[in-house]
């Protein structure tokens, strides 16, 4: 049984989430506030954390970012920050998704278990890329330029291995939240653009000119090894 902690001071919300997420077989724990949290995450085995950003005493912002100095639980963000920066904010600091208020129960449910459920290693997986200077090593989840590892992300990482794997292909927007996200993403394409930004930063040697990760204007992305 997988064990959730609910980090939300609305509380009928949070009993609402609460209930239904034990209803499809899950441990929940809830908490309030930043620090009753900490306390919780530190004596329990969480396997994700869903927070919302505003809190009676302080922010998910703070939550995920002490969490994420010694721990890569999964970590979900359900907010009612639905700016463009909210969202930079939150993945920046190692959110596996962001969730905007109002919300859809299914729709919540759906996303629970795709972050859960992570990804899939395929046969392929154990085959090692080079591109450039990089050098990916999807078993081992390693990412190596010029000798030195890059930190990415579970969902960067996730996203160059979609990228790398269909090289030569135009993946749309849809496709890369459908095979990344592992659900029906609606009106919220912008989140495959925001990883891609910061993908880019941490595999390119010119970000502002990509040779590796292709826009294709109007329809997606497409990853050309052969520069």
């Amino acid at each position: 049984m997988k064990k959730i902690l609910l980090v939300e001071d609305d509380a009928s919300l949070c009993r609402g989430i609460s209930f239904k997420l034990k209803k499809e077989g899950y441990e929940v724990l809830t908490s309030s506030t930043v620090k009753d949290a900490i306390v919780i995450f530190e004596n329990n085995k969480i396997d994700l954390v869903i927070s919302d950003i505003t809190l009676e005493d302080g922010d998910g912002y703070e939550l995920c970012q002490k969490i994420r100095q010694n721990s890569d639980v999964l970590f979900i963000f359900l907010t009612a920050l639905d700016q463009e920066v909210d969202m930079v904010t939150g993945y920046d600091l190692g959110a596996d998704d962001y969730i905007t208020k109002p919300f859809s129960v299914r729709e919540l449910m759906a996303r629970v278990k795709a972050v859960l459920r992570r990804y899939t290693k395929s046969d392929e997986s154990s085959e090692k890329f080079v591109f450039g200077d990089i050098e990916a090593d999807f078993e081992n989840h390693s990412v190596i330029c010029a000798g030195e590892k890059i930190e990415l992300t579970l969902k960067e990482f996730e996203l160059l291995e979609v990228l790398v794997k269909n090289r030569g292909k135009i993946l749309t927007r849809e496709m890369l939240l459908d095979k990344i996200w592992g659900y029906e993403y609606i009106g919220e394409s912008r989140t495959v653009d925001v990883h891609i930004r910061y993908l880019r930063k941490k595999v390119e040697k010119d970000d502002k000119n990509p040779k590796f990760i292709e826009t294709i204007r109007g329809v997606g992305y497409r990853f050309n090894p052969h520069v």
